[in-house]
């Protein structure tokens, strides 16, 4: 009985010994006898003891292999160190398992000799220059090689491109250069614009100050024609009132005589008087004489 009960509690701890729960984004490669059987997948499965064995454990998340720099030549024989990162995820279990020894070996491996192809074909500068080309070729040829190893390829990025010290130091002038270019560049166009803006002002005030001067003279002149128009008017107003009033032939001559006191201003040396107004002042002169005597 006792070795009954010792039975039962072996065989017991075998079998739960061999219960296998499998995790989220986890896969299990299964041999039985030595040869491939199946792909447990998430959740809880029974291995039969002895026969049974998990001959990888995989998994299927998304993985990223940093690889170190390896060293290629351009086209143009300039030796630089690129290092590159991928972005991968096993797709089937069993090619990973049973298809190359060593993946991520493998992946390095494939990595550096694709990348020295390319880089091969590409000067310096398209290689400074052409990133997304390297890394877009470089994930087209090695998912299609990896295919075959149950690993798909999503991304491939060359992390860093570390020319010789003495390219550097050349591109760093080159770019000092070019930046103190831009710098005078962008000073002579504010100075230009600067200058623009002050001729456009001086134009600005000229036109403004003529536009006053002009304003002014037909202010001027408006006044002057307005002062004219209004001494004409008072004169035409005199004649008129003084052709209403019916004036008399010595009115009009004292009016004669008036105006040529204007004309003389004081300054005339000889004034012509037409008879009619001499026989006019004769008249005057006789009257105002026969006055006098009386």
């Amino acid at each position: 009985m006792l070795a009954f009960l010792i039975l039962v509690i072996l065989i017991v701890i075998l079998v739960a010994s061999n219960i296998k729960i499998v995790p989220q984004a986890h896969a299990y490669v299964v041999e039985r006898l030595g040869a491939f059987h199946q792909v447990w997948e998430v959740g809880i499965h029974v291995a039969i003891p002895v026969i049974d064995k998990v001959s990888k454990k995989i998994v299927m998340k998304e993985l990223v292999a940093d690889f170190p720099p390896q060293p290629v030549i351009t086209k143009d024989n300039v030796t630089m160190q690129i290092d590159t990162v991928i972005y991968m995820q096993v797709t089937d279990p069993k090619l990973y398992t049973y298809g190359v020894d060593n993946p991520m070996r493998a992946i390095e491996n494939l990595t550096a000799t694709t990348l020295r192809n390319i880089i091969g074909d590409l000067e310096l500068d398209q290689t400074l220059t052409s990133r997304d080309l390297i890394n877009s070729q470089m994930r087209v040829i090695l998912d299609e090689a990896t295919d075959p190893w149950g690993i798909k390829i999503n991304r491939v990025e060359l992390k860093n491109i570390m020319p010789p010290k003495e390219i550097q130091d050349s591109m760093e002038k080159q770019m000092k250069a070019e930046r103190e270019r831009r710098e005078k560049i962008l000073q002579a166009e504010g100075e230009k614009r600067s200058a623009i803006l002050v001729a456009e002002g001086e134009k600005e005030s000229a036109i403004l100050a003529a536009e006053a001067n002009k304003e002014a003279k037909i202010k001027i002149a408006e006044g002057e024609a307005e002062a004219i128009r209004i001494v004409q008017q008072a004169k035409a107003e005199g004649i008129k009132m003084l052709n209403e009033s019916n004036p008399s032939a010595p009115v009009l001559s004292l009016k004669s005589f008036e105006t040529f006191e204007k004309v003389a201003d004081g300054k005339a040396t000889k004034i012509i008087i037409p008879s009619e107004l001499q026989n006019t002042a004769g008249t005057i002169a006789a009257i105002a004489e026969t006055i006098r005597k009386q």
